[in-house]
C-alpha cells in the first residue's frame, strides 16, 4: 500500500512538471482582458483622455477670479549724495552719509472676468465634451484591438485544425507510399508511379511545414497586441464546440445595426462631436461682445532712504484700489468673422463625418452579416461534401489496393478530399468569426 502511494504521488508530481513545461492555453477572454491592461495603443489613448481631463479642469477654473501676491525687492548706489541723516544723542549732532539704499514692495492683486460673451462658460462646456469624447476614443480604440484580437485568434483556431487535416493527409500519403513499394516489389506498380506517391507525400510536408509557418507568424501577431514578450511561449484554447457554434443563428441586421447606432463609441464621439462644434461657434460669436471685468489691488512699500522704521512705512504707505473695465471690440481687422465662419465650416464637417461613420458602420455591420450567411451555408455544404469525399476515396483506396484504380484516380481523389476538408474549416472558422464580429457590434462581448 505504500508503494502504490509512493508511486501515485511520483506520477502526480511528474504529470504536474509536465503541465508546468507546456506554455498557458489562452481562452479569447483572457487574451482580451490582457490586451486590455497592456496593450501600447490603448495605454496610449487613455492618456489622452487624462490630458483632455485636465484640459477640461483648466477650463472650468477660468470662470473664477484670479489671486496673485507679488514682492519686489531692490538696491541701489548714489555716489554724489551730497545730504544726508542727522541724529541728536547726548547733545551732539552727528550726519552720515548712506550712499546705499534698499527699496521693497508688497502686493496682492486679483481678477474677474465676469462677462466675455459667455464665452468661459461655453469654453468649460467644450471641455467636458472633448474629455467626453476622448473616453469615447479611447473606447473606440479597445473595440478595435479586440476586434484584431478576435480576428488572429480565429485564424489560429483555423491553422491549428487545418495543420492536423495536413499531417492525417501526410500519414495517408506515407501509406500509399509504403503500400506502392510494396506493390512494385510484387510487379504490380512501375516506378514511375512510386515516384508519384513519393512526390504527394513530399508535398504534403511542405503543405504542414508551411501552414506551421503561417500559424507562427499569427500566433506572433496576437502576441504583439496583447505586448507578450517575443520569447515567451505562447499557445491559445482550443474549443470542441466549433461546429455547433457555426450552425447557430445569426444575429438579424436590423437589431445590429440598430444597437450599434446607440452604443458604438465612434457613433457617441460623431454626436459629441457635432455638439462641441455648435459650442465651438458660441465662442466665436463671442469675439463680437463686450467684455467686462473687475480687478482690485492692495499693496505698500518700504525704503531705506525714509526716516520712518519698516513697520511705520509699511503701514503709511498701504495703498488699496478697485476697478472695473469694459472692453468693446470696434475694428479686429476680421478676426471674429472669421472664427466664425471657420466655426460654421468645422460644424457642418462634424455633421458630415457623423453621417459618414454611420454609412460605414452599416457597410461594416452589413459585410458580416452577408459572409456570416454566406460562410455558413458553404459550411452545410462543405460538411456534405466531405462526407462524399471522404467515402469516394476510401473507396477508390480499397480499389487501389485491388489494382483496380490507377495512381492518377487515387491522387485525384486524395486531392478532392483534402481540398473539401479545407473548404469545410474555412468556411466554419469564417461563420463563426461573422457570427462574433455581429454579437459584438450588438454590445456582446466576444467569446468563442
Amino acid at each position: 500500500m505504500k508503494k502504490r502511494t509512493m508511486l501515485a504521488a511520483a506520477l502526480l508530481m511528474a504529470a504536474k512538471l509536465a503541465a508546468a513545461q507546456e506554455p498557458k492555453q489562452w481562452t479569447l477572454e483572457e487574451c482580451i482582458d490582457y490586451a486590455m491592461a497592456n496593450n501600447i495603443s490603448l495605454q496610449k489613448s487613455r492618456l489622452d483622455k487624462q490630458s483632455a481631463i485636465e484640459d477640461w479642469k483648466q477650463a472650468k477654473s477660468e470662470l473664477f477670479p484670479s489671486l496673485n501676491f507679488s514682492t519686489t525687492h531692490s538696491g541701489g548706489y548714489r555716489p554724489w549724495v551730497n545730504s544726508g541723516i542727522s541724529t541728536v544723542a547726548n547733545g551732539t549732532v552727528s550726519t552720515s552719509v548712506n550712499k546705499t539704499y534698499y527699496n521693497g514692495s508688497y502686493g496682492i492683486s486679483a481678477s474677474w472676468t465676469v462677462w466675455n460673451g459667455n464665452k468661459n462658460r461655453n469654453n468649460a462646456r467644450l471641455g467636458k465634451l472633448n474629455a467626453e469624447q476622448a473616453e469615447l476614443d479611447s473606447a473606440a480604440t479597445a473595440n478595435s484591438i479586440q476586434e484584431q484580437i478576435a480576428q488572429l485568434y480565429v485564424q489560429v483556431l483555423y491553422l491549428a485544425e487545418a495543420i492536423d487535416v495536413c499531417k492525417q493527409s501526410y500519414e495517408t500519403s506515407l501509406k500509399n507510399e509504403q503500400k506502392g513499394k510494396e506493390m512494385l516489389a510484387l510487379g504490380k506498380m512501375s516506378k514511375a508511379d512510386v515516384a508519384q506517391l513519393t512526390a504527394q507525400t513530399a508535398q504534403d510536408k511542405y503543405t504542414i511545414v508551411e501552414a506551421e509557418s503561417n500559424l507562427a507568424n499569427y500566433k506572433l501577431q496576437l502576441k504583439q497586441l496583447l505586448e507578450i514578450s517575443g520569447d515567451a511561449e505562447f499557445d491559445i484554447y482550443r474549443p470542441t464546440t466549433t461546429d455547433e457554434s457555426a450552425l447557430s443563428t445569426i444575429p438579424s441586421l436590423s437589431e445590429t445595426y440598430e444597437a450599434a447606432m446607440a452604443t458604438r463609441p465612434e457613433i457617441k464621439s460623431g454626436r459629441l462631436a457635432i455638439e462641441g462644434s455648435g459650442l465651438s461657434l458660441s465662442i466665436a460669436k463671442a469675439g463680437r461682445m463686450p467684455t467686462i471685468s473687475l480687478n482690485g489691488s492692495v499693496g505698500t512699500s518700504t525704503t531705506s532712504m525714509n526716516d520712518n522704521s519698516w513697520g511705520r512705512q509699511f503701514k503709511t504707505n498701504f495703498d488699496a484700489s478697485i476697478g472695473a473695465t469694459l472692453s468693446v471690440p470696434i475694428f479686429d481687422n476680421r478676426s471674429a468673422k472669421t472664427s466664425i465662419n471657420k466655426a460654421k465650416i468645422q460644424l457642418e464637417q462634424s455633421q458630415l463625418d457623423l453621417r459618414d461613420k454611420q454609412k460605414e458602420l452599416y457597410s461594416t455591420i452589413k459585410g458580416y452579416w452577408l459572409d456570416a450567411n454566406t460562410n455558413q451555408q458553404k459550411f452545410v455544404a462543405a460538411k456534405a461534401s466531405v462526407e462524399s469525399e471522404q467515402a469516394s476515396y476510401d473507396l477508390l483506396s480499397e480499389q487501389f489496393k485491388l489494382g483496380l484504380k490507377n495512381i492518377v484516380e487515387l491522387m485525384t481523389g486524395k486531392s478532392n478530399l483534402m481540398e473539401a476538408q479545407q473548404n469545410m474549416l474555412q468556411s466554419k472558422y469564417m461563420t463563426i468569426l461573422d457570427q462574433q464580429m455581429l454579437r459584438f457590434y450588438k454590445g456582446e462581448p466576444l467569446n468563442i
